[in-house]
């Protein structure tokens, strides 16, 4: 969750030092949420839809063609990211939920994964494996049946 809403009051989403986003790219419309939870859930509008257009927004070019690659349901083909929220019974943790969500997944665009180097076992490792095995083999055929041929 976000720690205050003073992230959202100055204008701007902190996504991490240096990395924000303009309140004007991030839409919000307050819709009623479905399901279970008696009348209230008739009355009041408390589930939340963020609008977010990639294109729009103030982020790094690099970031924005990396969001459009992450496979997720939460971006339209139009570049929107759609994030729904109405887990909680009011409009404003809902908000926040959704911000948290939002956060998260430009984080993930971020996120660059560690090179992999490619190793090769030991020359000590494949020999001791290899006599394991050469080991094993020469106790199994120490308990077949003897046969007259041999």
């Amino acid at each position: 969750m976000l720690e205050s809403n003073q992230d959202l009051n100055s204008g701007c989403l902190q996504i991490k030092p240096g990395i924000s986003i303009a309140a004007e790219s991030i839409s919000i419309q307050q819709i009623r949420a479905t399901g279970a939870g008696g009348q209230n859930v008739n009355k009041v509008s408390s589930a939340v839809h963020l609008r977010f257009d990639i294109e729009a927004s103030g982020l790094p070019t690099a970031v924005k063609n990396k969001l459009r690659t992450i496979r997720d349901r939460r971006i339209l083909s139009n570049g929107t990211v759609l994030i729904k929220s109405k887990e909680y019974r009011t409009f404003i943790r809902n908000r926040e939920a959704a911000y948290d969500r939002l956060r998260k997944l430009v984080l993930l665009s971020l996120h660059v994964p560690k090179r992999r180097v490619p190793t090769h076992p030991k020359k000590s490792a494949v020999r001791k494996r290899l006599d394991s095995k050469s080991k094993r083999s020469q106790l199994k055929r120490g308990r077949r049946a003897v046969s007259d041929n041999d």
